[in-house]
């Protein structure tokens, strides 16, 4: 028993390490969709020295058509080379890594042709938080406010009885933590802006994506459930969630991350907070679908208790 303990302990931390190191480790560009503009020749010459893994290049007649298409969220930057020298143009708060990439590729590459290098940042953060510290470090609360209210209704709201009752319970509670949450992080830290009502509802579905799956687990399978639904956000679902932008990921876990509730809750609020709301369906679809496949077990729950209690009765009745 002592050797089965010391052997899982060490694969936990070895787990834990691998899910929060690694992407720090591996990360840097992956298919990040970059924007060029200007003279097809001086265009050409910049694609053909960009790395294929690192860059998805798309190319615009003029650099209004790219600056169009940034904020559009098409790419997540450009780069125009001119006559005056090179301009990048980057979207701060479509992940500052990325954007920071572009900057550092601009500049390099306008150095090698001893030109200026202008950068522009065509969607930044609030100059309160100009680095989306807020923002980013928003990741693993919204984890803790699934997993949290999903306990304590649990503790006081015990039995199949009350599984209605924990369920509105937990909806109530996202819809007032997200409102709150999202207030402190607009009017507080002044790390997000736009429409508030549309930030806190995205965090509120983002918040009821984790806890309505996790009391589902609970239903079905006791506390285990729980408590491997929570060590899969945590250790999966946290480190893979993009919120400093999902481009530095490789790309089949930066997918990932963007399909589990905490990556799909940043890139809603990232869009209505940042984008006016573009590219928001791909998210709150995913979370909503999140939301429904837990209701869904809480009711095949639901009826599996309520015929097993039918059927008790029946053979006490006849016993």
């Amino acid at each position: 028993m002592l050797l089965g303990v010391i052997v899982g302990a060490t694969v936990l931390v070895v787990v834990m390490l691998c899910a929060f190191a690694l992407p720090s480790v591996k990360g840097g560009p992956h298919h990040v969709p970059l924007g060029l503009a200007g003279p097809p020749q001086a265009t050409q010459a910049i694609q053909t020295r960009l790395p294929r893994d690192a860059w998805d290049v798309s190319t615009y007649p003029d650099s209004q058509a790219l600056q169009t298409a940034i904020k559009r969220r098409e790419v997540i930057g450009g780069l125009a080379p001119g006559a005056d020298g090179l301009t990048v143009y980057t979207a701060g708060a479509g992940g500052q890594q990325a954007a920071a990439a572009i900057t550092a590729l601009g500049a390099g590459m306008a150095a090698q042709q001893q030109a200026k290098a202008t950068v522009q940042d065509l969607v930044p953060f609030p100059a309160d938080d100009p680095r989306g510290v807020g923002f980013t470090a928003s990741a693993l609360p919204m984890i803790i406010s699934g997993i949290l209210p999903a306990v304590l209704l649990l503790r006081l709201f015990p039995g199949h009885a009350n599984l209605r009752r924990r369920l509105a319970g937990v909806i109530l509670f996202a819809l007032v933590a997200g409102a709150a949450v999202a207030a402190v992080l607009q009017y507080g830290f002044g790390s997000l802006h736009g429409a508030y009502w549309l930030t806190a509802l995205g965090l509120s579905l983002g918040m009821a994506a984790l806890s309505i799956p996790f009391l589902a687990l609970e239903s079905l399978f006791g506390m285990a459930g729980l408590g491997a639904g929570a060590a899969v956000m945590m250790l999966l679902g946290n480190p893979l969630s993009g919120m400093a932008g999902p481009y530095w990921l490789p790309s089949g876990w930066a997918t990932l991350g963007q399909l589990l509730p905490p990556g799909a809750s940043g890139s809603l609020v990232r869009a209505n907070a940042f984008f006016d709301g573009t590219g928001a369906g791909g998210p709150a679809l995913a979370l909503v679908a999140w939301a429904l496949a837990g209701l869904l077990v809480i009711l095949i729950a639901d009826r599996r208790t309520a015929r097993s209690a039918r059927a008790e009765a029946t053979a006490a009745a006849a016993a």
